[in-house]
């Protein structure tokens, strides 16, 4: 089933005219059992990503986890896990204060990172300001992390709010001299992949609804 979900994938960027050598798969296993990474690296997918700390950990630790995946944290950065997860996640993706860059750089020095920059306006979102992200990614290259790139999440259920801040998010990006761009889930990968991403994150698409 993954595979064939994860063939279904590469023709998604295929039609969005990217090739899918130059586009990385993050397999999303929130809500998802333990099993699931190694379901993901079976088919060749060696990018994890989880949303809760304490879901990251149970999963690493787990004696079904795959020894060769590279974890992502993709939820917001809790300074108080941070020290708890630093030999665990290979990127994190949700760098949004200059707080969290310290508390990094005590724990996890030279960690690889993308700032997170929020677009849509919503209540309660994670993520930097745009007119500030110049800013932090300076902040985290001072405190000597790899600033590998930029990430965004689109609001819900607005093609047209997310295609507009997946391009301010691209063009950010092209500005600052970064590369990479983690941006499209499940739901508006097209879209994203339209505006430049390098980097999907995928939950349902890989491996069906959550329980």
């Amino acid at each position: 089933m993954v595979a064939g979900r994860l063939s279904a994938l590469r023709l998604r960027i295929e039609n969005a005219e990217r090739d899918p050598a130059h586009v990385r798969i993050v397999a999303v296993t929130k809500g998802f059992d333990e099993s699931t990474p190694a379901a993901a690296l079976a088919v060749g997918l060696v990018d994890v990503g989880e949303n809760y700390a304490d879901e990251l950990i149970a999963k690493a630790s787990s004696e079904r986890a795959p020894e060769v995946v590279t974890w992502h944290m993709l939820g917001s950065i809790q300074r108080r896990k941070t020290k708890a997860l630093a030999s665990v996640v290979g990127c994190w993706q949700t760098l949004s204060r200059t707080e969290e860059v310290e508390s990094l750089a005590r724990h996890a020095p030279g960690a690889q990172v993308f700032v997170q920059v929020e677009t849509t306006g919503l209540p309660g979102r994670n993520g930097c300001d745009p007119r500030s992200t110049p800013g932090l990614v300076a902040d985290a290259l001072r405190a000597g992390l790899a600033v590998r790139g930029l990430m965004t999440i689109g609001p819900p259920d607005d093609p047209e709010g997310a295609r507009r801040g997946f391009e301010l998010v691209a063009s950010l990006g092209q500005d600052l001299g970064l590369e990479e761009l983690s941006m499209g889930m499940s739901d508006d990968l097209d879209i994203a992949l339209r505006a430049g991403t390098t980097m999907l994150r995928v939950g349902r698409g890989l491996f069906g609804s959550r329980t």
